[in-house]
């Protein structure tokens, strides 16, 4: 791609990466995409009855039998005021997987009328939710009023790119979504013939609520096999700038190895055609991520990801809290593949044509070996 398709990629992702966003409270995340789909052809929207927003690019005379449908969610762990307690205190839920020691005395910013007020947290109160304690609600000092549904988030700049690595509040997962209205962009504007559809999730931090609603509402068309985006911890295994990683499962399952061979089978031929592709293929099971849900439901499905650093905003190596990052060659990367995928060039098979191929070769070259080895050993 030219360097100003780059270019705009990358603005895709810093404009994304800098929008407030919490549990139940994506609603800036939302609106920013519904205009950005608004702006090409060939793109309709739909949110169903509880938030989640399809995207379908549909252009061009192919017809897809097996039409792709990329997720991703548009939460990050955060914070939504209650209440405010006086003048200069607030209390609000928290909404995430963050551990407790990492609350009392850090910085928030919290996004009131298009500016940030800051806030340090005071005292926090946990919960047993689902059979573990958590962090339910925290106080606040803060510097000004905060109405009750305010959106706050660990108090980091705007996104900042830092030797080929992009650092900001929350890439997990609004980097998968900026990757998703990347692929949605590049084919609208270069009019790829393809018929594929994107979903944006909501309340994914609390346990993918948002993904479970839609399959059972029914939002992701049954004709579709599903490929969940993620931004995913970085393991010894699987470290930035490698590529994006096709997921074989997680933490709770193994994917639909037909879906896994598929994607698998497009980024190979992928990087066959462009010397500047690189991928992965690993089981990242450092937690559950939405396509256990899909697979559970109903849906053939996989996973794929991007290998992200300070999960959470966890620095665990120096114990405190600090931007997440991810590289940027990878998001790109996982564009690109998003982009062939939904192209189709080559029709949905569910299986392995190079692992085939492996396989009957293997099978014919030692065949009569194996045969007279049965009598007398060879």
């Amino acid at each position: 791609m030219p360097a100003t398709g780059i270019t705009r990629s990358y603005r895709i992702l810093t404009d994304l990466l800098a929008t407030p966003t919490a549990p139940f409270a994506e609603h800036f995340v939302l609106d920013r995409i519904e205009r950005f789909c608004a702006r090409h052809k060939n793109v309709t929207t739909k949110r169903d009855a509880v938030g989640n927003l399809l995207v379908r690019v549909k252009q061009g005379r192919r017809t897809i039998v097996r039409p792709v449908c990329i997720t991703a969610h548009l939460d990050h762990p955060g914070f939504v005021v209650e209440k405010m307690i006086g003048k200069t205190r607030a209390r609000a839920f928290w909404r995430g997987g963050v551990p407790a020691e990492y609350f009392v005395g850090s910085k928030v910013r919290f996004y009131v009328a298009g500016r940030w007020v800051k806030g340090t947290v005071k005292a926090i109160k946990k919960a047993i939710k689902l059979g573990r304690e958590r962090v339910d609600t925290a106080t606040f000092d803060v510097k000004g009023d905060l109405p009750p549904g305010t959106i706050g988030m660990w108090d980091f700049p705007d996104p900042v790119i830092r030797g080929g690595r992009i650092y900001a509040r929350a890439c997990d997962d609004l980097a998968g979504a900026a990757a998703m209205l990347s692929a949605i962009d590049v084919l609208s504007k270069n009019r790829h013939a393809c018929d594929g559809y994107f979903l944006f999730t909501r309340a994914e931090e609390v346990g993918f609520v948002g993904a479970i609603a839609a399959c059972k509402l029914k939002t992701i068309p049954k004709k579709c096999f599903v490929v969940a985006m993620e931004t995913s911890s970085e393991l010894p295994h699987a470290q930035m700038g490698g590529g994006p990683i096709l997921r074989v499962g997680d933490r709770a399952s193994a994917f639909t190895p037909q879906v896994t061979a598929h994607c698998h089978a497009v980024a190979r031929a992928l990087a066959l055609e462009d010397s500047s592709f690189q991928y992965q293929r690993k089981l990242m099971d450092g937690g559950t991520c939405e396509s256990s849900a899909y697979c559970t439901l109903g849906y053939e499905a996989t996973g794929l990801c991007v290998a992200l650093g300070n999960y959470h905003n966890v620095d665990a190596k120096r114990k405190k809290l600090g931007p997440e990052y991810i590289d940027l060659s990878d998001y790109y990367n996982a564009m690109k593949w998003f982009v062939e995928l939904v192209r189709a060039p080559r029709p949905y098979r569910g299986k392995d044509d190079v692992l085939i191929k492996q396989i009957v070769d293997l099978e014919k070259t030692y065949r009569s070996l194996l045969k007279r080895s049965v009598r007398q050993p060879c």
